[in-house]
């Protein structure tokens, strides 16, 4: 199972770190707010991203959007997509609406925004649609190793 996945991987860096797992489903940000009881902007988003054949894992709070112009200079000429949902499990390892930005099936560049460093605590996925995980920004950059961007763009 993908929670477990998560689980083993994030307990490699601190055994504290403990995905939640819901009865509902909570893969858009509403529904993980809810079901979190805070506020949307604490769920962080991870998006897959796709310049032609290169691919970025982009990680935002919940109230952000992404900088297209910010997409392709990180991921080079051509137009910015997102990924298409079948890229997204190859890739991820996850469905949309679970995706994380841990154990990976493949390496992909992963940008996290600055934005989320102004909670104590943000949520993301745990690799299901019903499941997220609590930790801090700089937890979050130490164990993805993220490039920490600033996409200034809100919803």
């Amino acid at each position: 199972m993908t929670v477990n996945r998560v689980r083993e991987y994030v307990k490699k860096f601190d055994s504290s770190l403990e995905p939640i797992e819901f009865e509902e489903k909570t893969n858009t940000v509403e529904e993980a707010a809810r079901a979190l009881g805070v506020e949307s902007a604490q769920i962080a988003k991870s998006i897959l991203f796709k310049v032609n054949d290169n691919f970025g894992l982009f990680v935002t709070a919940g109230d952000v959007r992404m900088n297209q112009k910010q997409v392709k200079f990180l991921l080079g000429p051509g137009k910015p997509k997102l990924a298409a949902p079948e890229e997204v499990e190859l890739i991820t390892g996850y469905k949309i609406g679970g995706v994380c930005p841990f154990a990976l099936n493949k390496e992909v560049p992963i940008y996290l925004d600055r934005s989320m460093n102004r909670f104590d605590t943000v949520y993301t996925a745990a690799g299901t649609a019903h499941s997220a995980l609590p930790i801090t920004f700089d937890k979050l950059a130490a164990i993805t190793k993220g490039k920490v961007i600033n996409t200034q763009l809100s919803e």
